[in-house]
């Protein structure tokens, strides 16, 4: 009796993995085959800054420091830790007007501090947001809503795709008058799809501030898996 060796575990990256045995003597067989696994999002991610104008450089930056300042602070009287706010881009600017036959002419600066904030109660991002705008903040991009911690739910969506690979492989060996013998390799592809969110009855408002709605992201893994025929 022929003896097998065992599985060994390849992976490039998180993303993608590959699991494979010794080369197969029956009839071959693959099978794509995709699990999900639903969560409410517990992270928010925004980004915010300040835009501040003048007429000469370093003015305009005191006041781009100033105002951020202000917004940073406002975040943290709100409970944002240090770890969730980080700098994404500082920038200065000259600002000229233009006219039709006549050289550019400088008439100041813009300067800008943008931060990327990642608030982890969500209940409490309305009334975050509009903190910020009240702090100084004129520009706020967002919300990316996600699962802080999503590995249990992609293994149970792991666990969902393997079940139905497995399932479909009895189908097309029974069809074909055959029997599945064992998994010769699993490939994992990583997922770039966006996440699909969807609306939920529960509402993160308060009366009087910015709505936030959680909604439903699903989670999804895709598995090629091989099978042995006999």
């Amino acid at each position: 009796m022929k003896k097998l060796l065992p599985l060994t575990l390849l992976a490039a990256n998180p993303a993608m993995a590959d699991v494979t045995t010794t080369p197969i003597s029956g009839t071959e067989l693959d099978i794509s085959a995709t699990g999900s696994s639903t969560r409410t999002p517990d992270l928010m991610t925004i980004s915010a800054g300040v835009v501040t104008q003048a007429n000469k450089a370093g003015e305009a930056m005191r006041t781009n420091a100033n105002a951020m300042a202000s917004t940073v602070a406002a975040l943290k009287r709100a409970g944002v830790a240090d770890n969730d706010i980080q700098t994404q881009a500082i920038n200065l600017q000259p600002q000229y007007r233009y006219a039709d036959n006549v050289p550019p002419i400088l008439i100041g600066y813009q300067a800008s501090n943008r931060v990327s904030i990642r608030l982890r109660d969500l209940k409490s991002a309305g009334s975050v947001l509009d903190a910020l705008v009240a702090a100084g903040a004129n520009q706020i991009e967002g919300p990316t809503l996600s699962v802080d911690h999503p590995e249990a739910a992609l293994d149970e969506a792991r666990s969902k795709a393997l079940a139905t690979a497995r399932s479909r492989a009895e189908v097309y060996a029974k069809a074909a008058g055959l029997r599945v013998r064992r998994i010769v390799r699993i490939s994992e592809s990583e997922n770039s799809s966006p996440p699909i969110v969807r609306p939920m009855a529960m509402s993160l408002r308060k009366a009087d501030s910015t709505p936030v709605e959680a909604g439903e992201q699903e989670l999804t893994v895709t598995l090629s898996v091989v099978f042995e025929l006999n």
